[in-house]
């Protein structure tokens, strides 16, 4: 289904405004090492949760800065709300997912790099 216009403003307020809170927050949680952005965020159609998408780079241990984002809930949800302050009525519950979109480019090009090779050895 597709996302409304107003899904989509929200979904990016949140966005911008979540990626601040983790350039400043982020080492306190997860480390120096490793980099974390927000890749998207998509709001239900009655804006109620915003479903947050993480990139985590330099560990292969992904599931685990999720896991401590999770962890620091109320903190991150509290730095939200005062940034996005008056802008919206009610502040949604935030859901964290990891995007593995990069990981996924990168094996597919893999495989198919793999492919080229044995395709240029027959």
């Amino acid at each position: 289904m597709m996302e409304s216009k107003r899904q989509k403003q929200v979904g990016e307020l949140l966005r911008r405004y979540f990626s601040m809170i983790l350039m400043e927050e982020g080492s306190n949680i997860y480390g120096r090492d490793k980099l974390v952005t927000v890749a998207n965020v998509r709001m239900t159609p009655d804006l109620l949760i915003a479903n947050i998408y993480i990139s985590v780079y330099g560990t292969e241990l992904k599931q685990e800065v999720i896991l401590e984002i999770e962890d620091n809930y109320q903190r991150l949800h509290q730095a939200l709300i005062k940034k996005v302050g008056k802008q919206m009525r009610r502040m949604p519950e935030l859901v964290f997912h990891l995007d593995d979109t990069v990981d996924e480019m990168y094996r597919v090009a893999h495989l198919l790099d793999g492919l080229e090779s044995n395709k240029s050895e027959l």
